[in-house]
């Protein structure tokens, strides 16, 4: 007895904390998955699906990627890629108000079934699935006045209101949390996810421009009552860091900028804005964006169809930073469409262990044209450092190992090559071409 009552306590706090469930427990390492975004916008359909689908269990899924991701607007029957908004959207909704995917684009969805034949389809490759959406109560059902699942009589039209509207997707309204039937509705839409086998919910216009607390507060109940574990991703940003408590609290994941894109400039404003996060990485992650590498913007909102803009050296960068800042991994590009080198960046195995299992990052140091991290595995005693050059010509960077709290002799070894640079003592220092980086394991060694 006296056992239970201990386990008891040291559980009390996570009961307190999080309501129905400690839902950090859902996510016990960053998320790894691919997101219909980058590469299909709001226009991806039901084959393409599968196709990633089928490319990640054939060729991914042993390294650890297991999210499938479908992105903005499956709901909408005649979006298109290039805006919003520009003609009149034809929304597919039930007759409580809750959108459903566009049998157009997704044929199983046929019969009432929603997203539950593809889900199946997804989970029976061993993956798991999850779907976007905006917050808010879309806007047809407040026009048509469309009951609240759940409720006596209140209709969305009692629990909307116009303010803090998304000024760049007007789909929906604002939820008012004071009003009865606002959480009522949001229980209704998790709970129809959750039947659908939903595994991940990425929810946008939450952080930026301002954080919508009282709407993160209502999903994040919503979501426990389900009962079923769905990973929760707040999007876009920049996420303020006045609501850094708030957000690790109740979200698996937050981004911390605007999409980066396949164009240099947006990967040092990224690293500028994570100095802040630091100390929030694990258990829950800020997010670093999707990954846009490989073929993109096949139907996307950033140019043509293409292969990724950015060099080699670049998408090591990019790569580099997203693992040992330990972001979620959530690839933006086709992935049946993946050349060899877009493989290898996602299949190393070292990077991805230090991804998986690394702690107490932090960052050495930062200026404008150079950038140092470092971090732990503490399992194997390992020690990571990362150097990225972002400036526009060469650069020496120097590393002093009491920068390290280390002391004595280090062999260092390169992660993305497997070779070994050599032995060091008291420092190291690398020069580094324009744009790229360097990551290596560093292991203690009495003996040279």
């Amino acid at each position: 007895m006296k056992k239970i009552i201990i386990a008891f306590i040291l559980l009390l706090p996570n009961v307190l904390v999080f309501g129905q469930s400690d839902f950090r427990q859902w996510a016990q390492t960053p998320p790894m998955g691919w997101n219909s975004w980058d590469c299909y916008g709001p226009t991806v359909e039901e084959h393409e699906v599968k196709a990633n689908a089928d490319y990640m269990a054939k060729n991914l899924k042993k390294y650890g990627w297991k999210y499938i991701v479908i992105d903005i607007r499956w709901f909408v029957e005649n979006d298109k890629a290039g805006g919003y908004n520009q003609t009149d959207p034809r929304y597919v909704l039930d007759e409580y108000g809750r959108y459903q995917p566009a049998v157009n684009r997704f044929p199983s969805a046929s019969g009432n079934k929603g997203f539950q034949p593809l889900a199946d389809y997804i989970h029976s490759k061993g993956l798991k699935f999850g779907i976007h959406i905006m917050r808010g109560v879309p806007k047809e059902a407040v026009a048509k006045k469309l009951p609240v699942h759940g409720t006596n009589g209140i209709t969305a039209d009692q629990i909307f209101s116009t303010e803090n509207q998304c000024t760049w997707l007007r789909d929906n309204y604002t939820i008012v949390k004071a009003k009865p039937g606002a959480q009522e509705y949001y229980n209704s839409i998790m709970e129809l996810y959750a039947s659908w086998g939903v595994d991940f919910i990425k929810i946008d216009d939450l952080s930026a421009p301002i954080y919508h607390e009282d709407e993160v507060d209502m999903i994040r109940k919503a979501i426990d009552l389900t009962g079923r574990p769905i990973v929760l991703s707040t999007s876009p940003g920049e996420t303020p860091f006045a609501a850094a408590e708030h957000v690790s609290a109740h979200a698996n994941m937050w981004r911390m900028v605007n999409d980066v894109w396949d164009v240099w400039r947006d990967l040092p404003h990224l690293m500028k804005v994570a100095q802040d996060w630091y100390p929030y990485i694990s258990p829950t992650y800020p997010d670093c964006d999707m990954i846009p590498l490989g073929r993109i913007s096949i139907r996307g909102e950033r140019g043509e169809d293409r292969m990724t803009r950015l060099t080699k050296e670049e998408q090591y960068s990019l790569m580099t930073f997203f693992t040992i800042l330990r972001s979620p991994l959530m690839f933006g590009g086709d992935l049946p469409s993946n050349d060899k080198f877009t493989l290898s960046l996602l299949t190393n195995k070292e990077v991805l262990k230090m991804h998986r299992e690394s702690s107490e990052v932090r960052q050495i140091f930062q200026t404008d044209d150079r950038l140092a991290i470092t971090s732990r595995n503490s399992k194997t005693g390992e020690v990571y450092l990362a150097l990225f050059n972002l400036s526009n010509s060469e650069n020496t960077i120097t590393i002093n190992f009491d920068e390290l709290g280390l002391s004595g002799y280090y062999s260092f070894t390169d992660l993305w090559s497997g070779k070994k640079t050599g032995n060091y003592e008291s420092s190291f220092n690398q020069t580094l071409v324009p744009h790229s980086s360097k990551l290596y394991k560093l292991i203690r060694i009495f003996h040279i």
